[in-house]
């Protein structure tokens, strides 16, 4: 159904344990913890270009909020024109809202490839098939040992389920954990909570960042800055160790490249300013000096 998404996704996968599997083993734990982190890091690079022209688009919408208020009062009583004016001046400032939106839907659908794909890895529980497909019945572990999975063959798939992070089975989850259970929380609580702070913060500079003088959904920041990070713990009990250490590491770099890109728009804005200031003192009047009035 969603091939499109889940071949590439196994692929990049594919491509960084093998890559770290030369150096490590194929079947080193650590070589599938790298995989996943060097995932993350691949498809947020590709994604960085689209999330600057985000950042970008907000910073220009704030400037011209007041344009934008101005032309509300204007066509007050003519709401097709009123819309007319603002997307003309949006498209006049090369702001485009839609544009704003890819890294959003970027994320999604790659967050929604990796789940299925890591989660194929163990076929063997009703949990390890996707919402909204045909259910199947659940495989016996020798059958999901030789079964392929996207882009990995059936040793790959043996040696994932071998993997471990300090102990814990990648594929494992905090609420379904037999006789490892101790272990399992040890490496999935720690991270987490990890994500819940991060998904705070990140919620938190973004919120900072909002135009006081719009009319921002107070219901909405409360749930970017509580309820979402809540969700990344109650969620996170019912997701594989594989599937948490992606969330850190997504969400971990969604902090630092906010943080980045926002500090450099932050000096854009601030060389734009001086230098809007220092066009305007030069063309005003000196001290002493009659301006130039031109005849009528």
């Amino acid at each position: 159904m969603l091939d499109f998404i889940y071949y590439p996704v196994s692929a990049i996968l594919w491509m960084w344990h093998t890559a770290f599997g030369v150096i490590l083993g194929p079947d080193s734990g650590l070589s599938w913890v790298l995989a996943v982190v060097f995932l993350v890091v691949t498809l947020r690079a590709a994604l960085f270009l689209p999330f600057l022209k985000q950042a970008r688009t907000q910073a220009a919408v704030k400037r011209l909020q007041p344009q934008i208020t101005a032309l509300k009062k204007k066509y007050a009583d003519d709401r097709q024109r009123q819309t007319i004016e603002i997307r003309k001046l949006h498209k006049e400032h090369g702001v485009s809202l839609l544009a704003g939106c890819l890294p959003i839907l970027g994320q999604g659908l790659v967050f929604f490839g990796l789940f299925h794909v890591l989660r194929s890895f163990d076929r063997t529980g009703t949990t390890g098939h996707l919402p909204f497909l045909t259910p199947t019945a659940p495989m016996t572990a020798a059958q999901n040992a030789v079964t392929p999975n996207y882009m990995f063959t059936a040793a790959d798939v043996q040696s994932f389920m071998q993997a471990k992070l300090f102990g814990a089975p990648m594929s494992a989850t905090l609420a379904n954990t037999v006789g490892l259970a101790s272990t399992v929380a040890l490496v999935a609580i720690p991270l987490m909570l990890i994500a819940a702070v991060a998904t705070h913060f990140t919620a938190r500079a973004a919120i900072t960042r909002q135009d006081p003088s719009t009319n921002q959904l107070p219901l909405m920041n409360t749930l970017s800055l509580w309820v979402f990070p809540a969700g990344a713990i109650v969620g996170g009990a019912l997701l594989p160790v594989a599937i948490l250490l992606y969330w850190v590491s997504n969400n971990a770099w969604t902090l630092a490249q906010q943080h980045l890109v926002y500090r450099r728009l932050d000096a854009e804005s601030a060389t734009e300013a001086r230098r809007v200031a220092a066009a305007r003192a030069n063309t005003a009047p000196k001290p002493g000096v009659k301006p130039n009035r031109r005849r009528r």
